[in-house]
């Protein structure tokens, strides 16, 4: 195969133009060639820790230039990224250090309200095969607050900014991305290098980007997720963009930021651009006129939504107050994770997820079979998508990798949809019990295996219900042990402390029983 490294996505657009901006971060303003430097650094600490071709490296990072930089130096050194949520508990990132075979982990120092640094480290320490712990610094230059840990800025004194970047081929992992499935286990996807390069660049037939004419992306949706990673860093980078990071979403600062900027690209899950709606209108409401909503509008050129629904009249609402027609798309980690879009300059079909992007098929098949629905208008099947962004496998899981996709390279999403005449596809459900809440997969399996640990808890059943502004809360149900006593709100506060922030059930009902099958199976379409 042809050898490629996904870091070229960077190298190119430094050779190209050096002297663009292609990060803001407040005040902060880099230039290509000053990533790419940085990025070369990371490559030469790594090479001298002894991580290279294959190794797996760790990353836990807000969206801040450092998680960039870390990013495309981790692919130059040959190594494949393994970004991890910044909401993970210490537990859960030992789980994905110890899965993912990682050997070196990157670790932002978080705030007071978000330690992760410590629960990096923590997790970090139980990994006994994990070889190198690198705390990132707000303050480069700082001493580490965490005793023991060093900290980046530290280990990269010295190293020098040029690299030779390791050539991998273009099918070597290059991002394992983890993601959940009906056993409550999260899985990691290996995406290989073409993968997650033929997503990116697919952008210039899907929202009409150009290297003539580089966007501004405006980058809210977390970096360690694959939909911000992929179309709004790699895609930005791959045609010389600037990337204008704001490390945790808050709509009013994204709104002034969109203006400061002059913004013209934006993504987002469906509570982002309710969030934006409503701060236009509470901002207006106070008689503050300071957002120049006219100013935003002419700059915007394209808006892109996925990661859940999208409800029909925040769509609306958004076109009438910016001009833009959001464009809606659907993908899963496993497929990198763009696999359809309402077409660029194509009228959109509100409610639909648009059309295969191009070089990707997509079907309808059968409940039990890989044998395709025979189509009507009504027909329902689980979508299952085939093309250059289909993943690997699942890392170290050949069974889960079989059963997921077919020996001629179809994927099976679990999602059921619709189909029209004309090749819209329409999401119906999902066969899986997953939980959106707040554009963030919510697997109940997982949540209930932790909610079984606790000593009063008996048995446990988890659902999602409809949210206003996250799309859907998770609420568990709950048998107590005979004799056992505990609150709902005592339950709350414990699963707050065993979870990251997404996952934890924020409503428990406490009850004597639950509907069951004559198998044992709950009855979860009988919760509410």
């Amino acid at each position: 195969m042809t050898a490629y490294n996904l870091s070229s996505l960077l190298e190119d657009s430094a050779r190209s133009n050096p002297e663009r901006t292609a990060i803001v971060f407040g005040d902060t303003r880099l230039d290509y060639a000053q990533v790419d430097a940085l990025a070369s650094q990371v490559a030469n600490l790594l090479a001298s820790r002894g991580v290279g071709h294959g190794d797996k490296v760790a990353l836990s990072c807000v969206n801040i230039p450092w998680f960039t930089i870390a990013y495309y130096g981790i692919l130059k050194a040959g190594a494949a990224v393994v970004p991890l949520n910044v909401l993970l508990k210490g537990r859960e990132i030992a789980y994905h250090l110890r899965d993912s075979d990682a050997k070196a982990y990157l670790c932002f120092q978080g705030t007071p309200e978000l330690p992760l640094g410590a629960e990096g480290f923590a997790g970090f320490g139980e990994v006994g095969g994990c070889e190198h712990f690198f705390l990132i610094t707000a303050d480069p230059a700082a001493a580490s607050p965490i005793e023991g840990a060093e900290t980046l800025g530290s280990a990269l004194a010295g190293q020098a900014p040029t690299f030779e970047t390791v050539a991998t081929d273009e099918d070597d992992t290059a991002v394992i991305l983890y993601t959940s499935g009906t056993t409550g286990q999260p899985k990691g996807a290996e995406l290989r290098h073409r993968n997650m390069r033929d997503n990116a660049l697919v952008s210039a037939d899907t929202f009409g980007a150009s290297t003539e004419r580089p966007d501004t992306y405006l980058c809210v949706l977390p970096l360690f997720h694959s939909f911000g990673q992929t179309a709004v860093q790699n895609t930005g980078f791959a045609f010389g963009g600037t990337v204008v990071m704001l490390p945790r979403f808050e709509a009013e600062p994204a709104l002034r930021l969109m203006l400061r900027e002059s913004v013209t690209f934006f993504a987002g899950v469906p509570t982002m651009y309710w969030g934006l709606l409503n701060a236009l209108s509470e901002a207006e409401k106070a008689g503050d006129h300071s957002i120049d909503v006219a100013t935003i509008k002419a700059n915007l050129r394209v808006a892109v939504a996925g990661g859940s629904a999208l409800p029909v009249e925040v769509h609306k609402a958004f076109e009438r107050r910016f001009g833009v027609t959001i464009l809606e798309g659907y993908g899963l980690s496993e497929t990198s994770p763009v696999a359809s879009f309402s077409p660029w300059g194509q009228p959109v079909r509100v409610g639909s997820i648009g059309t295969p992007i191009p070089g990707v098929e997509m079907e309808l098949l059968q409940a039990d079979s890989w044998e395709p629905i025979e189509w009507s208008e009504d027909a329902v099947g689980e979508i299952a998508i085939r093309g250059h962004n289909v993943m690997k496998g699942y890392y170290g899981r050949p069974e889960a990798t079989a059963e997921a996709i077919s020996p001629d390279g179809w994927f099976r999403s679990g999602d059921l949809a619709r189909r029209d005449a004309d090749g819209w596809y329409y999401i119906v459900d999902r066969s899986k019990d997953m939980i959106i809440r707040g554009g963030f997969n919510v697997y109940p399996r997982e949540i209930e295996e932790v909610l079984l640990t606790h000593p009063a808890v008996s048995l446990a059943a988890v659902i999602g219900v409809p949210h206003e502004s996250h799309g859907e809360e998770i609420k568990a149900y709950v048998i107590l042990e005979p004799g056992a006593e505990a609150t709902a709100e005592e339950i709350v506060a414990w699963g707050k402390e065993q979870m990251a922030a997404y996952k934890y059930p924020r409503m428990v009902e406490i009850v004597p029983s639950l509907p069951m099958t004559a198998t044992g199976k709950i009855l979860k379409r009988e919760l509410s």
